[in-house]
């Protein structure tokens, strides 16, 4: 079920209101509400694919009860390294399998040797990198002892399914959400408004603007052969906001939807592209993941209190992972291995320890910003040979942009929605707030939500596209 979609904008309020009907105190209730509701969610893709979150879920919950059984330090490791093996068995056979297998008969083949290996083509399910991760960030937090156990199943089933970041995040932590499944969430009109207003950001970046873009940007992408510099430089520009709006767009409805039912979720985004360096970028882009890595990748490796050598190797190994995690292509990998290079030469020059003003701060944001979205191209390109094609040729075949009178029309409504997009980061990130908005929000939250709504159904995409995310 896509949060752009009319099945969801019925299915939420029904939700809301069965909530809100069962009494505060039955907190069981709300949670088994909550829980089958969410299985419903995730089961409108592919119903049998629920078991594969089911498995999942039990798997983590009885390793994290072993955990807290077992007094041996090795028992309690065996349960740790079973739980890490089925899941990342599990992600490894329907994410992985099949670029492996192909690369090593090709492999094989370059040699004269021939290889076929058993075919796994299977279908991807929804969201499963993203709950993996967050039940196995709970089995290793038991293990640590940083957090206690769950013995009730079906709150910690929640956890794991919870169905506004289910399927794309953020990826919560078991410290964070959990706790929150035993509070007693009254309905309050402030925090339902607070969360409507999230959701209604959230549409915006997604409708008017990934959507708009995404227009010009797949046309592109999805025929290199058929177009020129200028047209892949256009394209180019256009992915970071396409894929910022749709990524952002969908945390936001998410973090808004739990936010009217009660709960907190992190912030998965803070303006990123205002960062002065590709360290700060990550500082503010996907945080729960870029957190989820530092926390169980990157400082289990040693960190920083290594050498500087060690360090820079650490750095890399996890980017490596990290665009691994992103999908089985070669793109995703030299993806992750430019930004730890990047990263690993801003370290080198002591840049992230430097603060930057004015004029300079300026620069420095464009030249990330360029920096990142050259990075963009192989994360978006479908093959390294387009990713290569884009590139070069974006200063090696100039050309007029290869831009219709309809694709203009398109262009020019998401350019307007990027323009309203920079004027509120940048009031964001200054403080920057009219009087009557800080004075009276409760009076301005409803004229802003039928304003962004009329918005929406006259300029935005209504065709229900699937949030890029979806196939990590």
């Amino acid at each position: 079920m896509l949060f752009n979609s009319i099945a969801f904008l019925l299915f939420f309020p029904v939700v809301c209101l069965l909530y809100f009907c069962i009494p505060a105190a039955r907190v069981r209730a709300r949670n088994l509400l909550l829980l089958a509701s969410s299985y419903y969610f995730y089961m409108n893709w592919e119903p049998a694919y629920a078991l594969l979150l089911l498995t999942s879920t039990v798997v983590t919950y009885l390793a994290a009860l072993g955990i807290s059984h077992f007094h041996s330090r090795l028992c309690k490791k065996w349960c740790l390294v079973g739980s890490l093996v089925v899941n990342l068995s599990i992600l490894f056979l329907f994410k992985y399998y099949q670029f492996l297998a192909t690369n090593v008969e090709a492999a094989f083949q370059a040699f004269g040797v021939g290889m076929s290996l058993p075919d796994f083509s299977l279908l991807l399910p929804v969201g499963i990198s993203f709950y993996t991760f967050q039940a196995l960030g709970y089995s290793i937090d038991v293990y640590r002892g940083t957090t206690p156990v769950e013995r009730d199943f079906a709150t910690y089933a929640l956890f794991v399914s919870f169905f506004p970041q289910l399927v794309a995040g953020p990826i919560e932590r078991s410290h964070h959400l959990l706790p929150q499944f035993r509070e007693h969430h009254r309905f309050d009109y402030g925090l339902a408004m607070k969360g409507l207003r999230l959701m209604a950001w959230g549409y915006f970046m997604k409708l008017a603007l990934a959507d708009r873009c995404g227009l010009y940007v797949d046309a592109v992408f999805n025929n290199v052969g058929m177009h020129n510099g200028g047209s892949y430089l256009v394209a180019s520009l256009l992915f970071p906001f396409q894929i910022y709006g749709d990524f952002a767009g969908y945390s936001l409805i998410a973090i808004g939807v739990a936010r009217v039912l009660g709960f907190r979720l992190m912030e998965n985004f803070h303006r990123p592209y205002l960062s002065c360096t590709v360290g700060e970028f990550w500082h503010r882009w996907h945080i729960s993941l870029s957190t989820w890595f530092k926390d169980y990748v990157y400082i289990p490796l040693g960190g920083n209190r290594v050498s500087r050598g060690r360090n820079y190797i650490n750095l890399l190994v996890t980017f490596v992972v990290s665009g691994v995690w992103h999908g089985a292509n070669w793109t995703f990998l030299c993806w992750g291995v430019v930004h730890g290079v990047l990263l690993c030469v801003e370290k080198a020059l002591g840049m992230g320890r430097r603060t930057y003003i004015g004029l300079k701060k300026w620069c420095h944001c464009a030249l990330t910003f360029v920096l990142v979205s050259l990075a963009w191209v192989l994360f978006r390109a479908n093959n390294l040979s387009d990713a290569w094609q884009v590139l070069s040729g974006i200063f090696t075949r100039p050309g007029k942009p290869d831009i219709s009178f309809a694709m203009f029309t398109e262009l020019t409504l998401a350019l307007f929605a990027l323009g309203i997009l920079l004027v509120k980061e940048l009031c964001d990130e200054n403080g920057w707030r009219p009087a009557l908005m800080r004075r009276r929000p409760a009076l301005l939250t409803p004229l802003y939500l039928a304003l962004m709504a009329a918005y929406l159904l006259l300029f935005g995409v209504l065709g229900g596209d699937q949030f890029i995310y979806f196939q990590f």
